[in-house]
């Protein structure tokens, strides 16, 4: 199994599509996912060097899309060791009781 790179954790999910799927329009549910990312005071702890320099990437339906913006930005700024980017569930934030 690969290792995440140092300082970012791989999350993993293991569903069925069709258990995503929601029972009013037969489409997926909207998990909404934001991306951004900073400029790390040291490798050694999460505190940002200047907070109104964050980079919000945006905010995607899904954890693929999301996955894929944080991806290409982490990718672009990997000649900086002290820039990191992330990707907070926000559908885990708004409805902390569902279970998706």
């Amino acid at each position: 199994m690969r290792q995440a790179p140092h300082g970012q954790r791989w999350i993993v999910y293991s569903r069925s599509w069709s258990n995503l799927m929601s029972d009013a329009d037969n489409k997926p549910p909207q998990l909404l996912h934001l991306v951004f990312g900073g400029e790390l005071v040291s490798l050694e702890r999460l505190e940002f060097k200047d907070l109104d320099k964050l980079d919000i990437v945006g905010i995607y339906p899904n954890y693929a899309t999301a996955y894929a913006a944080w991806k290409a930005k982490a990718q672009g700024s990997v000649d900086n060791a002290q820039m990191r980017y992330f990707i907070v569930h926000l559908h885990r934030l708004l409805d902390p009781e569902a279970t998706q």
